[in-house]
């Protein structure tokens, strides 16, 4: 793998790593948290069905995605036998999870009680993340 297609997973993959943390994470520990910091959306906004569907992906990524990623980059940075499969997992999810959510935010548009205050903002972030995520798994796979 080249240096500059192993810097486009690592930098990116390390940024993405402490937003996780630093948003999803915590709003899994506390939702009310998340609202407070202005990195989830408040009930009163997007219905107890949205919160619960918003605290379903913090829980994942703090259980399951956000471990998958840091461990996928640490062995890719390493160069260790197994990072390959660890961090094209990781990515796969890096793909998925965004279009899942936006897929999800556009079919609640118009639903009664949802009114997603920043929704411009996820049609910003969240295809910028699952290029990232597809980008990646290219460069990991095929980067040779």
């Amino acid at each position: 793998m080249s240096n500059i297609a192993f810097w486009i997973i690592q930098f990116p993959g390390w940024l993405l790593f402490a937003y996780l943390v630093a948003t999803q994470c915590t709003a899994a520990l506390s939702y009310s948290l998340g609202v407070r910091m202005g990195t989830q959306e408040p009930a009163e906004r997007i219905t107890e069905v949205g919160v619960a569907f918003f605290k379903g992906y913090a829980g994942a990524d703090l259980v399951f995605y956000t471990p998958l990623l840091g461990l996928g980059l640490i062995g890719h940075y390493f160069e260790t036998s197994w990072s390959t499969v660890v961090l094209s997992a990781a990515l796969g999810v890096t793909v998925y999870w965004p279009i899942a959510c936006l897929w999800t935010v556009r079919a609640a548009r118009g639903a009664n009680g949802w009114d997603l205050p920043k929704e411009e903002q996820y049609w910003f972030v969240l295809p910028v993340i699952a290029g990232w995520g597809a980008l990646g798994l290219v460069l990991l796979l095929y980067g040779n």
